[in-house]
Order: structure tokens, then C-alpha cells, then sequence
């Protein structure tokens, strides 16, 4: 038996490579499919089975191209209706993997299809589940994600409620618990920064696992400060449903470099967002006016699901040198297949065709805390509202990253703000996207909340939430 998982930090997602006697299940796959099947066949193994968890909303899974390449058969829970050919599982069924089962335990709650793995050796022992987003370290999969279902979100928690304590919490303290997902995914909200533990240390410590929890609680505890979903994660739930582009064209159609006269032509004609991916001191030194940065070098495709209101915006990259496939590769983990191509030889390029750039001011804390001193300033707070609760400047105004493209309205294009975050990449991304919008009197707080903490500016603590 081999069981591997591999995790994507970016986001925060972990798919699974399970081998026993030549054969091979893959759980929850990410979009680039050619890792799994080198794999296998390094291992002169055959992949057998593709197991879904449940329809994904966070990312667009490779299940339907790697069934396409291998003739694995996609699994998921009982109830489930695709567009494509799968085995849609009863609960307790059993799928035999080489020496090893996989008992299929129904667990709606996250969503109604939402099943839990549960794989015994070759001895029939309870060895580890393979919980999706039923069971995480820490926390429980969010109630309020279910595609067009006529449930409520408390009707989702009831059920999650029973299968937990029906299907997971009877096995065994040893079963070792493989979730979906980890610290940084919005499909929870108290997740652990550990990828992998034991049943019995959940049962301890996973405040949704509570023995002596009545129902009432568990859904009142669970719906408390749950933050509306990313709008992103229905159009990939139904992407994931119903079928979605082979990668391999995607690649291949968006990995193309452009002169700068093409770019600046394709920009025009197809009314395409140009997406700066470079780290961000690069940007704020100079970018294409109005484009947007949201950096490779951090939660990348979350944060372009969340900001990026159009799935099939046409998009145009300006990456760091020999980025451009890994940039293309993760907009399309999250269903943005319409990238058109990159600037080759990216700004230097730009600017040496005699085209505009534009930079981003941006001050150290020191010069901020400095000026904070001498005049009232406008402080925008990107941040999200846990963060902002727990400490933030005194004066300062939260205005979510999260939210910057519904609560725009609420800033002046004639004041001047100096934004900040908690470590300087998230500021820079509202910065792009104010500017883009039309407000230039910006500045940007480098080292964001972190660096401003070290100086002697007054904070406050655990407000109530804000209105933002």
C-alpha cells in the first residue's frame, strides 16, 4: 500500500495517490493531470479509479480529462448527476483497489453528494478516511454550498450534524483522517495548518466533534461567522458538474508570447484584463496603466476567483521570466481558461517600445507612522474582518479585499489613502484594482500591519465586527 498526498499551497487543497498491486485511485485531482499519470506509470501502475469527495467549488478537478487519458472510472456520492459518463456510489458500497477496499460512506452536510472514503488494508482493518470537505483538522465543511438545492444552509448543517456522528465518529481513535483541505481555504473557517492527523485526536480537540453537542448547537456553532462564499465557487461547482475544457488546449491557447504591439492590439479588440503577476515591488516600480496585480507569489488563484468577477474574462499576463505556463496552469485551477497569451520580454519590453507605465507610491511603516504623526490621514484597511477585529489602527477604515468591488462606493476618488494589509501583497492588490477604477491618489504601506505594529502607533483590540 501507498498512499501520497499532494498538497497545493496556493490552495490550500490536497489530492491523494493511493497504489496497492498495480493499481491506482486518485482522490480529488487538480486540473494539471500529467503528475498523476507519470506517477503511475513510473510505478507500472494503472490507474483505475478517479474518487470525488463532491462537486469541488474552490477549483476546477482534473477528473474528467484524466478519466479521458487513463479510462479510470470518476466516482462520486450517491445522488450525484453529471454531464459526463461516472459511478455515481450507494452508501456502503465497496470499490476494490489491488489488496486494498474503499468503503463508501455517505456524509451530505457540505453538500448533499458529499461522501467520505473510508479505506480498509488487506487485512479489512479501518486504516484512514479520506474525509473532502465532511471532516478537516480543526473544523467541518461550510453548510451554504450546495448547487441549486432547495435546502437551506441550517437544513446542510443538520445533515453534516448526522454524518458525522452516524458515519466518522464511531471509527476507530487510529484511522488516520486525510482531508481536502487545509489552513487557507474558504471551505472552512477554523482549519488547521496540519494536512494530515488521527480520528481520535479530532475527537479531542475539532470543537464540531463535541460529544455532548445537541444538534441546535452544532448548527448554531457552525453558521456562526461563516463569511459568504468567493463568487467563484458556484461557477467551478458547476464547471466540475458539467464539464469544462481540455487543459491541455488551454495551455497550449494561453501560453503564447506577444510583442508588445500584439498585446496592446489583443487588449483593445477583445476588451481583455491585463493581469500583473510579477511580485509586487516589480509592480509598484512600474505596470501597464490599468492593469491589474494579484502576484503569483502568493494566494494567487483564490484571490483572481474572488476579484475576477467574469469566469470567461479574456485575460492578457505579464509574468516574471519563465512564468507564463505555471501563471496560465493556476487561472485555469479555478476555471479561467481565457488567456489569450503574455508580454514577451514583459515591462522592460513595454517600455522600450516607447509605450506608458505607471507606478504605485509606496512608504515604509516607519514613513507612515512618521506621517500618521503629523496630519489626519485616510487609512484603508484591506484586510479581512477577523483580521481588522482582533487589531487595527485606531482611525483606520476596514475595507475588505474581499468585498473592494461591492463597497467601492463607499471612498472618495478625491482623497488621498494609504492602504495597508497584514504583509504588504494583499494592499498592493487593491491598490491595482482602485487605480484601475479610476482613483490615483493612493499609497501603499510596505511591510503592511506587520511592520506597522513594530513602530509606536496606537491599536485597537477586539472590536465588534464592522459594518465593511
Amino acid at each position: 500500500m501507498k498512499i501520497e498526498q499532494l498538497y497545493t499551497g496556493c490552495l490550500s487543497q490536497g489530492a491523494y495517490y493511493v497504489e496497492s498491486d498495480g493499481e491506482v485511485a486518485i482522490i480529488d485531482p487538480l486540473r494539471e493531470i500529467q503528475q498523476y499519470i507519470d506517477k503511475a506509470e513510473a510505478n507500472n501502475c494503472e490507474i483505475k479509479y478517479i474518487l470525488e469527495t463532491h462537486f469541488h467549488a474552490d477549483f476546477v478537478s482534473g477528473h474528467v480529462d484524466l478519466a479521458k487519458k487513463t479510462g479510470a472510472t470518476i466516482v462520486y456520492g450517491p445522488g450525484a448527476q453529471t454531464d459526463y459518463d461516472m459511478h455515481s456510489a450507494i452508501d456502503g458500497e465497496e470499490l476494490k483497489l489491488g489488496k486494498l477496499t474503499f468503503k463508501v460512506l455517505h456524509t451530505p452536510g457540505h453538500t448533499l453528494e458529499s461522501v467520505t472514503y473510508l479505506l480498509k488494508d488487506e487485512n479489512e482493518k479501518d486504516y484512514a478516511i479520506f474525509s473532502g470537505d465532511t471532516l478537516f483538522l480543526g473544523d467541518v465543511g461550510r453548510p451554504d454550498l450546495a448547487i441549486k438545492s432547495d435546502l437551506t444552509k441550517e437544513d446542510l448543517a443538520a445533515m453534516m450534524y448526522d454524518s458525522l456522528r452516524n458515519k466518522i465518529m464511531p471509527l476507530a481513535d487510529d484511522v488516520i483522517v486525510y482531508p481536502a483541505h487545509g489552513a487557507g481555504s474558504a471551505c472552512g473557517k477554523n482549519l488547521s495548518k496540519e494536512t494530515v492527523g488521527v480520528l481520535g485526536e479530532q475527537k479531542q480537540t475539532n470543537y464540531a466533534l463535541r460529544s455532548d453537542m445537541t444538534k441546535d448547537e452544532f448548527v448554531k456553532e457552525l453558521l456562526d461567522g461563516i463569511a459568504p462564499p468567493p463568487q467563484y465557487f458556484a461557477k467551478n461547482a458547476m464547471l466540475n458538474k458539467k464539464g469544462y475544457a481540455d487543459f491541455d488546449t488551454v495551455l497550449e491557447t494561453g501560453n503564447i508570447a506577444l510583442s508588445p504591439k500584439q498585446f496592446e492590439d489583443l487588449a483593445n479588440q477583445k476588451s481583455a484584463l491585463v493581469l500583473d503577476v510579477r511580485p509586487q515591488s516589480e509592480y509598484i516600480k512600474g505596470h501597464i496603466p490599468n492593469s491589474i496585480f494579484i502576484g503569483l507569489n502568493g494566494q494567487f488563484a483564490p484571490w483572481v476567483g474572488a476579484l475576477i468577477s467574469d469566469i470567461n474574462q479574456p485575460i492578457l499576463l505579464v509574468v516574471p521570466e519563465g512564468k507564463s505556463a505555471e501563471a496560465v496552469t493556476r487561472l485555469s485551477r479555478v476555471g479561467y481558461d481565457n488567456t489569450l497569451g503574455y508580454l514577451e520580454g514583459g515591462i522592460n519590453a513595454w517600455e522600450a517600445s516607447g509605450k506608458d507605465i505607471d507606478t504605485l507610491e509606496s512608504i515604509s511603516a516607519e514613513e507612515f507612522a512618521s506621517e500618521v504623526k503629523r496630519k489626519d490621514l485616510n487609512i484603508l484597511d484591506v484586510r479581512k474582518d477577523g483580521e481588522y477585529n482582533s487589531m487595527h489602527l485606531e482611525n483606520a477604515q476596514h475595507f475588505a479585499l474581499d468585498y473592494i468591488n461591492t463597497n467601492m462606493h463607499q471612498i472618495d476618488r478625491d482623497k488621498t489613502y494609504h492602504i495597508h494589509c497584514a504583509g504588504g501583497y494583499r494592499s498592493v492588490i487593491a491598490a491595482s484594482i482602485l487605480k484601475a477604477r479610476g482613483f490615483h491618489n493612493l499609497v501603499d504601506v510596505a511591510g503592511g500591519f506587520g511592520a506597522i505594529k513594530k513602530t509606536d502607533l496606537p491599536t485597537t483590540d477586539f472590536v465588534c465586527p464592522s459594518s465593511l
